[in-house]
């Protein structure tokens, strides 16, 4: 497969697109058999972003603290004393990776998350497209959502079905029953090799560190709308009739489509990531 590049600056669409193309999530490819007004419909507000942001990105940088080494405990056996293993190169790196997050979470979905290949790399250039609002779901797919997107019309206006939001349950209850502790050792323990990725696209260490965390803090900034949201529709293409809620990135126009529970949902997921990687245990 080609590798995942750093974004140049070009046309984004959207978001979940993939915490989670952005690459969250991840859809787009999905959808063959269907009428000519479900194909406005899909098109009208796309499931994920399948291209890079429109301006270049600042990056940020930041620390993420490094995990406390661990005490070694006295072992009446030195043929029973374990060693930490050691990491693969980054060209070598899928097995080991798939193999431990499969540890942390082993549910379907999950599972076909990580079968894809080169996952460290990809996994890089999601979070750099997730910390400016992008999704990029063709370098990393996620689930795609059940059934099909849904208006209704009432009084000439027209509204974001509420149904919609059970679409995106099997992925969004995915992503809720990951430990994020987990993730965040697994962060820690792999970041040799997510280092090396970032090099490839031109980050230095301190600048990973910034994306990670923008990327968690973007998730986090999403608003959360309880009440029915109106849409607009102009040709065949569907918007937010809300200005404020338009103007937003991709990714946050993506979670609000799933609904307030799962965003909020996604939000305590990346709380419990943020919180876990700033204090390492």
């Amino acid at each position: 497969m080609n590798r995942p590049r750093k974004p140049s600056g070009s046309n984004p669409a959207l978001i979940i697109g993939t915490l989670i193309a952005v690459a969250i999530v991840v859809g787009v490819i999905y959808q063959s058999q269907s009428t000519p007004d479900e194909d406005l419909e899909m098109v009208a507000i796309p499931e994920q972003v399948v291209e890079p942001v429109v301006q270049a990105p600042v990056v940020p940088e930041a620390v993420i603290p490094s995990a406390p080494e661990p005490q070694a405990e006295p072992q009446p056996e030195p043929a029973l004393v374990s060693k930490t293993p050691e990491l693969p190169g980054l060209d070598n790196s899928d097995d080991f990776i798939r193999e431990r997050l499969l540890l942390i979470n082993s549910k379907k979905e999950f599972s076909n998350w990580v079968k894809t290949d080169d996952l460290v790399r990809r996994s890089a250039s999601y979070l750099d497209g997730l910390s400016n609002g992008v999704m990029l779901s063709k370098i990393f797919p996620l689930t795609p959502p059940e059934g099909k997107f849904a208006t209704h019309n009432s009084d000439g206006t027209i509204w974001l079905n509420a149904g919609n939001y059970e679409r995106y349950d099997r992925s969004i209850n995915a992503i809720a029953n990951t430990d994020m502790a987990s993730i965040a050792k697994m962060f820690h323990f792999s970041r040799p090799l997510l280092e090396a990725a970032f090099s490839e696209m031109g980050y230095n260490p301190r600048q990973m560190d910034g994306i990670v965390l923008q990327a968690i803090d973007v998730i986090l900034a999403t608003p959360i709308i309880v009440e029915p949201i109106k849409l607009s529709r102009e040709s065949v293409v569907y918007k937010f009739a809300d200005p404020a809620l338009e103007a937003l990135p991709p990714m946050q126009k993506q979670l609000l489509r799933t609904g307030p529970e799962n965003t909020k949902h996604i939000q305590q997921q990346a709380m419990a990531l943020r919180n876990a990687l700033l204090n390492p245990k």
